[in-house]
């Protein structure tokens, strides 16, 4: 089965959530799973969408609860590895589409790099190294292009 991760911070505003509800319907609509940290905003607004759209959800939990998961995550996956668990998130997907983000979005998205996991950015982190803009991937403009540019990286 294809996954893509959904990252994004644990609280959004409503814009954003919308955002992140509509590329987790998409997902779903295409037979993606969505793999994401398991918890609140953009996280939960992913899997939402997906959920509702009839997809799967996956959420890669850093404690060791399974009910620290959001409602919409119909597989948590505890791991008792705090914000270590990131590397897992995107080691779980074929590609990454980041949505907003905090600290712990930029650690993923920097994951992803790291490890050639391909990552489109939607509202996201803009990197620079030395002063030099240092491109992300993909940067789209809405769910439709950043959900269209993950599909095409997987297939």
């Amino acid at each position: 089965m294809k996954a893509v991760a959904v990252i994004g911070p644990g609280t959004c505003d409503e814009p954003l959530a919308a955002q992140a509800r509509e590329v987790g319907r998409l997902l779903a609509e295409q037979g993606v799973a969505l793999v994401c940290g398991g918890h609140g905003g953009v996280m939960e607004a992913a899997a939402r969408g997906a959920h509702e759209a009839g997809g799967t959800t996956i959420g890669i939990l850093p404690g060791t609860d399974a009910c620290e998961a959001n409602r919409f995550i119909q597989i948590p996956i505890v791991t008792g590895m705090g914000e270590a668990r990131n590397v897992i998130i995107i080691r779980s997907a074929q590609a990454v589409i980041a949505i907003g983000g905090e600290f712990g979005t930029l650690s993923e998205i920097a994951f992803a790099l790291k490890l050639g996991v391909p990552v489109i950015g939607l509202n996201t982190w803009k990197l620079a190294r030395e002063n030099e803009p240092v491109s992300i991937g993909v940067e789209a403009q809405t769910p439709a292009a950043a959900v269209a540019a993950a599909l095409e990286k997987i297939r």
